[in-house]
């Protein structure tokens, strides 16, 4: 296995847990304005599934029609949590398919903000699995403030479960 496809199962992983404790805030808490760049609990969730879904169309080669990291429209949580599953579920499977030729080739791709960009399958990858686990830590935080603990959610728990 490579170490694509170990990290993207362990996105996956994580935010199933993740996301089933941060079901349990009321749905008052997720939408709460918060001084944070995203403006809420939710929205920083949501942040990180869209993003998720830019860096898929990169690597698909397709338009993800997102023209902002922060987009205004969230959906509600029940739908955002089935959606973030599913994109994780297609990330592992993703990561599956590539050969280690498919995972070097590069990937070119216009920035959100504007500006060009390459990068490898396997630099994409690891991206997406960082970028998730700094804003699930960014929503940890937040979680503390309503006496909520988030599970641990650490590499090494993945890796001693498998």
């Amino acid at each position: 296995m490579t170490s694509v496809q170990t990290l993207t199962r362990y996105k996956a992983w994580a935010d199933e847990l993740f996301l089933d404790t941060v079901a349990q805030l009321p749905e008052a808490d997720l939408l709460a304005p918060r001084p944070i760049l995203f403006g809420s609990l939710i929205r920083t969730l949501h942040h990180s599934y869209a993003m998720d879904r830019v860096w898929q169309a990169h690597l698909l080669g397709q338009a993800h029609g997102y023209t902002t990291r922060n987009p205004q429209d969230c959906p509600p949580f029940e739908a955002l949590h089935k959606d973030q599953l599913a994109i994780d579920a297609w990330y592992v499977d993703y990561a599956e398919s590539l050969d280690a030729d498919a995972l070097t080739e590069t990937v070119r791709f216009t920035f959100i903000g504007g500006g060009e960009g390459a990068m490898s399958r396997n630099d994409i990858l690891l991206h997406v699995v960082n970028h998730t686990t700094y804003h699930r830590g960014h929503v940890a935080d937040m979680l503390y403030h309503h006496a909520l603990f988030p599970p641990t959610t650490d590499l090494p728990v993945f890796l001693a479960g498998r």
